[in-house]
């Protein structure tokens, strides 16, 4: 069983992007970036913890301002959230998710995110 921690999982959400999905939701406005986090369920999954252990993180996550849940769509990063995941991304697996985003769109998201 994997220890919880708001850093697990956003280390585990990178890792589902990158590894599993081999896909990233982002959505571009001019406010910034919001990268769609995986369900609760499925992270809980992914770290093989039961569902109820991942609630409370995500409760922290929403009081630190790192996600925000929105109806019919799930929950997407808030641009403190999506800054944390993106410097996740580029410090740990730049080449993993150039190989996803491209290197241009990758460069330019590390650029807005500064």
């Amino acid at each position: 069983m994997a220890s919880l921690s708001v850093e697990n999982l956003f280390i585990s959400a990178v890792k589902i992007f990158l590894f599993e999905d081999k896909s990233i939701t982002i959505t571009f406005s001019p406010s910034g970036i919001q990268i769609r986090f995986p369900t609760t369920r499925r992270l809980a999954e992914f770290m093989q913890v039961p569902h109820y252990y991942i609630l409370p993180y995500f409760a922290m996550m929403e009081e630190m301002q790192l996600v925000t849940r929105a109806e019919r769509v799930g929950i997407l990063t808030t641009s403190t959230g999506s800054m944390k995941l993106v410097s996740l991304m580029r410090d740990s697996f730049p080449r993993e998710t150039s190989e996803i985003l491209g290197e241009k769109i990758f460069s330019e998201i590390l650029q807005g995110i500064k």
